[in-house]
């Protein structure tokens, strides 16, 4: 029961299951890689990485799965010897700490890197016999991002996935689950937008009803956390050291489902820095026990996610979608751009900019009222993700500007931009954590998950102690050996 809760399966729960799976690998020509070797894709066979030049990253097709890692190019095709990352200039962020962003939009298929997170969470169960394609259903609960990555993992392993999601996500998120999905009741949209998570949650109580249908909540799936902390982790030490920096001091990255937090527990282990989870203003749940509707797409709120090591967290940091909202316009219109090249900013920098989404921006403003709280100087590195891009978004730019802009963003509004939202950037809303701040955060988290999710309570009570979480490190190695066993029981190739 445990492994059905937690997605942490370490043997074989159904040969039969697990034999028509490899049947149909073996007859689509799919072969899964380990999380080493997405921790280092450099070590995939070669005749891998040969085949992967026939295949387009955006293409429905299993060769796909290789390129599920952060060292891709900006073409999204070939490989890099350091992850893609940009650093954060001092004239724009006003500090002299150094920012940098791991950037999630190279990832194959979906442009964002929560194409990881459903990965780590449907392989440990095929590979287990505990996911079988010939007559299970993948459910995705998501605020946007995972539900396309789990639909685009589902479809190039041959399983059919369905999307869980509010209905006032972004309309890029539904057109590209339109391309995607044959079916057009495989997408449910649930009430609300991006707050609005306990709506999904009621939507896969029902589906579950129903034996065929599994739920991948990466709210509660511990293979997310752990794929992040094995893939993840590594990468964003790789970009770390790429640096030069001298002191790594704190990992950034909004909460979601804290599945990309698991990669700072990789980091605070190798360099004692700070974890410092972001949420929305709008919606300040650790920071305030708040409640609200926001706009930050992909950072969900109103719940502390099961998977959250929330004992191991630092800081807590509220950004308003107010920021990120503006911070996008300044961005990605010209008007903006001439500005920023107008600080000196490199025009190519400025360009890159358009890499970053919503939350990618609220993790960059996080890090800045992070260095200006500590007094971070130039010798002090903070990390964090670039989840996705602006494409995301596109169609939100024009509303954002009518609403607050009267209709007309010009230089004008992007130096009020830039001197309100960067300049500006204070210190209010930021919370560094006592023993009891943790155990507040943690507690709210008994509401969701002891009381309307049937977690065992002894479960839920057992995350308090950080040998608990250092006690999951070795599932991603047995992973490996039941991925290597199951690619050898399929015969596929590449």
């Amino acid at each position: 029961m445990t492994a059905e809760l937690l997605g942490l399966y370490d043997e074989i729960v159904d040969e039969g299951a697990l034999a028509r799976t490899a049947e149909r690998f073996r007859e689509r020509n799919i072969v899964l890689p380990t999380f080493s070797q997405l921790a280092e894709p450099a070590s995939m066979p070669q005749d891998v990485a040969d085949r992967l030049e026939e295949v387009g990253p955006d293409d429905a097709d299993p060769r796909n799965l290789w390129r599920v890692h952060w060292y891709n190019a900006d073409d999204r095709r070939d490989l890099v010897d350091v992850p893609g990352y940009i650093e954060i200039p001092t004239e724009l962020s006003g500090v002299d700490a150094r920012i940098v962003l791991a950037l999630g939009h190279r990832f194959p298929m979906i442009t964002a890197h929560k194409v990881l997170a459903a990965y780590s969470c449907l392989a440990p169960k095929l590979v287990a016999g505990a996911f079988d394609p010939t007559r299970h259903r993948a459910i995705w609960p998501s605020t946007g991002n995972y539900a396309r990555g789990g639909v685009a993992i589902s479809k190039i392993m041959g399983c059919r996935g369905v999307a869980v999601l509010p209905e006032g996500m972004s309309r890029e998120r539904f057109d590209w689950l339109e391309r995607w999905i044959a079916d057009p009741s495989d997408v449910i949209r649930t009430y609300g937008t991006e707050s609005n998570v306990k709506e999904i949650y009621d939507a896969c109580k029902e589906l579950a009803k129903d034996d065929t249908n599994v739920i991948l909540n990466q709210f509660s799936e511990f293979s997310n956390h752990l794929g992040h902390y094995r893939v993840t982790g590594p990468a964003l030490d790789h970009i770390f050291a790429d640096t030069g920096g001298s002191n790594l001091v704190a990992y950034v990255s909004a909460s979601g489902s804290a599945g990309t937090l698991g990669a700072g527990d990789y980091l605070k282990e190798r360099h004692g820095c700070r974890i410092v989870p972001v949420e929305a203003l709008e919606c300040p749940t650790m920071l305030y026990n708040g409640f609200g509707e926001h706009n930050i797409q992909g950072i969900g709120d109103k719940h502390i996610p099961l998977i959250h090591n929330v004992t191991n967290s630092d800081d807590v940091v509220a950004i308003s979608d107010r920021a990120t909202d503006t911070l996008t316009v300044l961005f990605n219109t010209p008007a903006g751009k001439d500005y920023l090249v107008g600080l000196g900013l490199d025009p190519d920098f400025v360009s890159r900019l358009r890499h970053l989404g919503y939350s990618s921006i609220a993790n960059m403003l996080a890090a800045i009222k992070l260095a200006k709280y500590h007094g971070y100087g130039h010798n002090d590195v903070i990390v964090t993700v670039a989840t996705d891009g602006f494409e995301m978004y596109n169609s939100e730019l024009e509303p954002i500007i009518e609403r607050d802009h009267g209709g007309t963003f010009d230089r004008a509004a992007a130096a009020a931009a830039h001197a309100r939202f960067l300049q500006g950037t204070d210190t209010e809303h930021l919370l560094e954590l006592s023993e009891v701040d943790r155990r507040r955060i943690f507690n709210l988290g008994y509401y969701t998950w002891v009381e309307q999710q049937d977690i065992p309570f002894p479960t839920f009570e057992a995350r308090r102690s950080q040998s608990w979480w250092d006690g999951l490190r070795g599932y991603t190695d047995r992973w490996d050996d039941m991925i290597v066993e199951f690619n050898e029981r399929t015969g596929a190739s590449l």
